[in-house]
């Protein structure tokens, strides 16, 4: 990943070790799919495509789990960037719905992960809150508590005479169970081990430099002159497509963190829930194992090759001050790690999962949006489906091409 996407010590990356260095591609080789792309998306991919017996290749340009990976808050919602009213003018009541569920598919999908494989990432299962501090904004969340009540999502209304949170909250939506965490970098590592051993191969510091499609299959030709020969190529590489389509497939942003020591208590935090605001760009908080806070927002307009030092400074002390102010009772907030990194949002939330429509041997596995993560276990599963000639009716909403028209 090019240098502007990611800036400052991710924390995941940086409290990490590295588990396992790979070797990067020394020869010609061949295999079924093709995955570029080594971050957490890639690991997934590898994840269901080696549980379906299908032979596959992973190909990293940098270090397994490193670049948007390391930086993303790992923060799993089953919910939408925007609220549902907010998203009738680019889809349907009924897709966002949808949406909400296949949601919280993807987290029993990584529930079941962990049960089966052991949780060595950190992984929690959590409360959500969605909530505003602005009166004019109570009926709008109340709006979106009782669709989501309606069709049948676990959830509670909360107002100022219920707000179980030390902060000032007008109105919210509490969503039990609703979401989860984890470390990323390890979520991804866990996944590429458990692929390894089911005859996935890894290789990072292998960039895909150019990209044959004939009759037969993929002809993928990496940084040192080798070649990788598949029946098809899935593009895993988050925000970096421009080498396999000139398709604009989002709007980009730049997103700032901050993660702190570990405190010594959480006072003021009701259960540790997972927090997002209804501002607009939105802010969100988590806590992490070690106890410490991670929090993020503040985005701004992504500039290809330019980094504002001063932005990136006012932005990160603007995060700071919010999140001393939001919990005061919670004492020795000191900040350790700052950190931002490219975000890439779409008119309906959702990320692009499928086949081009031009060339059905590139295929698409791009989880954009705040769940990203979500949408590349939905990927996992489903493409590896549709590798084995099953279409899933639920491609409809992330296909390529929704946007065209």
């Amino acid at each position: 990943m090019n240098l502007q996407y990611v800036q400052g010590e991710p924390i995941f990356t940086k409290t990490n070790k590295v588990p396992k260095q790979y070797e990067y591609l020394t020869e010609n080789i061949e295999t079924d799919v093709i995955i570029v792309g080594g971050g957490v998306t890639g690991s997934i991919l590898g994840y269901y495509f080696s549980k379906a017996n299908i032979k596959s290749v992973i190909l990293e340009k940098n270090r397994i789990g490193y670049c948007s990976t390391g930086v993303t808050t790992s923060l799993l919602q089953y919910e939408l960037d925007d609220n549902l009213n907010d998203l009738m003018e680019a889809t349907t009541k009924n897709n966002v719905i949808r949406s909400y569920e296949l949601g919280l598919k993807a987290l029993n999908e990584i529930d079941n992960i962990i049960n089966q494989y052991g949780n060595k990432c950190d992984y929690r299962r959590k409360d959500t809150l969605l909530y505003t501090s602005k009166k004019l904004e109570i009926n709008e969340i109340y709006e979106e508590y009782r669709i989501r009540k309606e069709n049948g999502f676990d959830v509670d209304f909360i107002d100022e005479t219920s707000n179980p949170f030390s902060f000032d909250l007008k109105a919210g939506v509490y969503s039990n169970n609703g979401g989860a965490q984890f470390d990323s970098y390890k979520y991804t590592h866990e996944l590429i081990d458990i692929s390894l051993k089911k005859g996935v191969r890894i290789y990072e510091n292998t960039e895909v430099t150019a990209v044959n499609y004939e009759n037969s299959g993929v002809l993928a030709y990496t940084t040192y002159g080798y070649k990788v020969k598949g029946k098809i190529i899935i593009v895993a590489t988050g925000y970096n497509t421009g080498l396999f389509s000139k398709r604009n497939f989002g709007t980009k942003t730049t997103t700032f963190n901050l993660a702190t020591k570990p405190v010594s208590d959480f006072s003021g935090w009701y259960k540790r829930a997972l927090i997002r605001d209804n501002n607009s760009p939105y802010n969100y908080y988590r806590t992490t194992e070690d106890n410490r806070i991670i929090i993020g927002g503040e985005d701004i307009r992504f500039v290809p090759d330019i980094f504002n030092e001063k932005a990136a400074k006012d932005k990160y002390d603007i995060l700071e001050q919010r999140l001393k102010f939001m919990f005061n009772d919670i004492k020795g907030i000191e900040v350790e790690y700052k950190y931002c990194g490219a975000f890439a949002s779409t008119k309906d939330n959702l990320g692009f999962i499928g086949k081009d429509p031009d060339n059905h041997k590139l295929w698409y596995c791009l989880g954009y949006g705040a769940n990203g993560i979500l949408f590349s276990m939905l990927g996992g599963r489903m493409l590896s489906d549709l590798y084995l000639g099953k279409y899933n009716e639920d491609l409809k909403l992330f296909q390529v091409d929704r946007f065209d028209n």
